[in-house]
């Protein structure tokens, strides 16, 4: 007859699985602490790398400042140098306007001057001129002659003279008769520049008035 004793049996059992129990129990916090301490050099890994990105954008920030800065910087100093120029182009173009208001007084001052020798130089020997007027371009004489024949002649010289354009002849008439002396008016314009030979009269001289009177 064959006995077996159970109680043993399950003795032995539980007895073999305490040991595995106990090594499973004491292995569990070593997994833990390895487990966190890779959590942990994560974290300091992401916190390294956010610090550099951080650090590379201030500095990146800080190049954009300073290069706004500098362009700044450069602006103003061009927009300066713009200023001054457009300062020296109004004083050029008050001195030019200047320049130019002396020339043209010059001008007419010389108008009449020139004007008056003309015409000596062509007045003849008999003829005389009792009022001389300049209106613009247009030169009116009243004067006195003592033959029609020296008043033709001078109608004549004032016709050939390159400064002078075709005269108009308005009356000829007899004032006196002792002695005889014939009165007489004429009207025609003036350039400045000769004119060329066939060619019509020069463009007329600026606008100037001036009367001359003379008694013979």
């Amino acid at each position: 007859m064959i006995k077996i004793n159970l109680v043993r049996e399950g003795r032995a059992v539980r007895g073999a699985g305490a040991p595995a129990a106990m090594a499973v129990a004491t292995a569990g916090p070593g997994s833990a602490n390895l487990n966190n301490i890779l959590v942990l050099g994560l974290l300091v890994l992401a916190g390294v790398a956010a610090g550099g990105y951080w650090f590379m954008t201030k500095q990146r920030l800080a190049e954009r400042v300073a290069e706004r800065d500098q362009k700044q910087k450069e602006a103003d100093a061009l927009e300066h140098i713009i200023k001054e120029v457009e300062d020296f182009q109004k004083r050029k173009d008050s001195l030019q306007q200047r320049i130019d208001l002396i020339n043209q007084l010059k001008q007419n001052q010389k108008g009449p001057v020139r004007i008056m020798d003309q015409i000596s130089r062509d007045l003849p020997d008999l003829v005389w001129l009792d009022r001389l007027e300049i209106v613009g371009g247009q030169i009116n004489i009243t004067g006195r002659g003592l033959n029609p024949n020296a008043i033709a002649l001078f109608v004549l010289n004032i016709k050939n003279d390159p400064y002078f354009e075709e005269p108009q002849l308005g009356t000829m008439a007899q004032v006196s008769t002792a002695p005889v002396v014939y009165s007489f008016d004429m009207s025609f314009g003036f350039s400045y520049a000769p004119k060329t030979p066939g060619a019509p009269g020069g463009t007329a001289a600026p606008t100037s008035t001036a009367t001359a009177t003379t008694t013979q």
